[in-house]
């Protein structure tokens, strides 16, 4: 454990700066928002808060479409807002944590509008530009939020490609003068004291060297575009030169998202040889998708998948890296709903699932809202949605001839903006969260679940993440223990041992809401320390029923 650093030995808390909490009556959440909740986050044992982008932004991809690097977003506030909250954070040993999206900027960036200029222009190629007919684009590629990956530029005669957005135009990391502004805007934020970075949608960064046509994934003959770049070789050789001119010699870490990267490539990505600390891989949240991650066509899956996505991680990194764990964040719906069976009890849903993500070997990151358990939302109009992801998903249901009720069936379960309803602070008008009109409506449930009542609640799903989360922390065999899975092949129950010098620590989940009945030999000398029933039967698991037992080695 003495050879662990900071950010092994805490839990992260993910803040969506925009839905957290407003102190200006705008609607919209902001840093003195975040700062006054420090105390709030501190005792539910945080180290480390990422906040996704605060910078300036025309807000068409909610803060993910950058248009400077370098400064903050007025409606968050102002620099010196930041540097308070860096401050505060810092008293109370938490360190904030950026979020960097490096693929693609805003089109509003000064360097986009002066690269679609003209063709010979300084940052003529600091974008990906290329010629084609005005009717018929370069490839057939869809972007992730749908439609056609390339955009005909007036002003060059030529089209760009965005991987996303048609406004969030994919730079030219093949370019030097690119990678190094990039690295640059990186050490700024390190100036100011930040805690390290989570860098956005980095597996794209890399494109293959000829753009061809792929084999088309839905009816519009069209193949998603992650397909076609994603983790193109190279890409490593970049992020090595990235972690050389930014990350080492800094105490921060760092975590990639990399959508795609598979449990036996965590090697060259995480560890000694590794480009970051930790790596987002999403195995285990892709697994209703086989098809491009299209909303419209999800399938069945079985436990024993999800059990092996994060086996697989646990057992890549057991010698050499780290895992980041986590269950949501600001682009998935939330975790009670994704996970478990329609129509289960979400308290104890919220504790089972808790008492996995703190107990699995790696930093366990917390989603606002995730530890008071909130559920996702169901708005009954696509005008309602805010996410642009909501919309081209909806779109493309209809055109692959599904009805509009059933195109929102698939949004309402899988939408972004499932995990961006404001936090619920209290059971007063708009949840505590604004004294204005919200950006996006407050989830209907807010008058029993809220921070407040959680508080006072001894029971809750609140107070049950603040004393696991302190358990975990003073566990040497949750920390550095080894990972072992029981039951492998059982599609009712998620079970492993963590085991040290120590101690041993067995956790069991029902995933169903059907009593399960198990050997239990194992745990015969093995005391119940925590669970989301009031006690266990040993070789019974009620429905959704999560227990951790310990037994210590003579």
């Amino acid at each position: 454990m003495n050879n662990f650093k900071w950010w092994q030995k805490t839990a992260v808390y993910q803040i969506y700066p925009k839905s957290f909490l407003d102190t200006t009556g705008s609607g919209t959440g902001d840093l003195n928002g975040i700062t006054q909740k420090l105390d709030y986050l501190k005792n539910l044992g945080i180290g480390a808060i990422w906040l996704t982008p605060i910078y300036p932004s025309p807000q068409v991809d909610n803060g993910y479409d950058i248009s400077d690097y370098t400064s903050i977003d007025p409606r968050y506030g102002t620099m010196k807002d930041f540097e308070k909250l860096i401050s505060e954070a810092d008293k109370r040993n938490i360190k904030i944590v950026m979020d960097l999206v490096y693929n693609h900027t805003s089109n509003q960036h000064k360097w986009f509008i002066e690269s679609k200029s003209s063709k010979n222009n300084p940052k003529s190629d600091w974008y990906i530009w290329r010629d084609g007919d005005p009717k018929k684009p370069p490839t057939n590629w869809r972007s992730i939020f749908g439609g056609s990956a390339w955009t005909w530029c007036d002003e060059r005669q030529q089209y760009y490609l965005h991987t996303f957005a048609v406004e969030q135009p994919d730079l030219n990391w093949e370019n030097p003068e690119v990678r190094q502004a990039l690295y640059d805007a990186a050490n700024f934020w390190l100036e100011k004291g930040v805690g390290g970075f989570r860098i956005d949608a980095i597996t794209y960064i890399k494109k293959p060297k000829k753009f061809i046509d792929g084999e088309p994934d839905n009816k519009d003959g069209s193949i998603s575009v992650h397909t076609m770049t994603a983790n193109t070789s190279g890409i490593l050789d970049f992020l090595h030169e990235f972690k050389r001119k930014v990350f080492d010699n800094h105490d921060i870490f760092t975590v990639g998202e990399a959508n795609g990267v598979s449990a036996d490539e965590l090697k060259n990505w995480v560890g000694d040889k590794g480009v970051f600390d930790m790596l987002f891989e999403f195995s285990h949240l892709v697994l209703p998708f086989t098809n491009g991650e299209i909303w419209c066509y999800p399938r069945e899956w079985k436990l024993t998948e999800l059990k092996k996505a994060l086996s697989d991680s646990q057992n890549a990194t057991k010698n050499n890296g780290w895992c980041p764990i986590f269950f949501e964040n600001h682009d998935q719906p939330r975790c009670i709903n994704h996970f478990m069976p329609k129509n289960s009890d979400p308290i104890k849903t919220a504790k089972a699932l808790a008492t996995i993500l703190l107990t699995l070997r790696g930093t366990p990151f917390i989603y606002q809202g995730q530890e008071l358990g909130f559920t996702n939302t169901a708005w009954d109009s696509i005008e309602k949605y805010n996410d642009i992801s909501s919309h081209g998903q909806y779109q493309i249901a209809l055109n692959e001839g599904f009805s509009p009720e059933q195109a929102m069936k698939f949004v309402h379960f899988f939408s972004r903006d499932n995990a961006r309803t404001p936090m619920q602070w209290n059971e007063k008008i708009n949840a505590g969260f604004t004294s204005g009109t919200s950006w996006l409506p407050i989830h209907d449930d807010y008058e029993k679940c809220n921070a407040e009542i959680e508080t006072d609640d001894e029971n809750s799903v609140l107070n049950y993440y603040i004393k696991l989360n302190d358990f975990r922390k003073n566990s040497e065999t949750l920390l550095s223990g080894y990972y072992e899975e029981i039951f492998k092949d059982d599609e009712n129950i998620f079970a492993f041992k963590r085991s040290s010098e120590k101690s041993k620590i067995y956790v069991l989940v029902n995933f169903t809401l059907n009593e399960v009945k198990f050997q239990a030999d194992f745990l015969k000398n093995a005391n119940l320390i925590f669970g989301n029933y009031q006690e266990n039967e040993k070789g019974i698991l009620r429905p959704l029923e999560a227990v951790i037992f310990e037994e210590a080695v003579k």
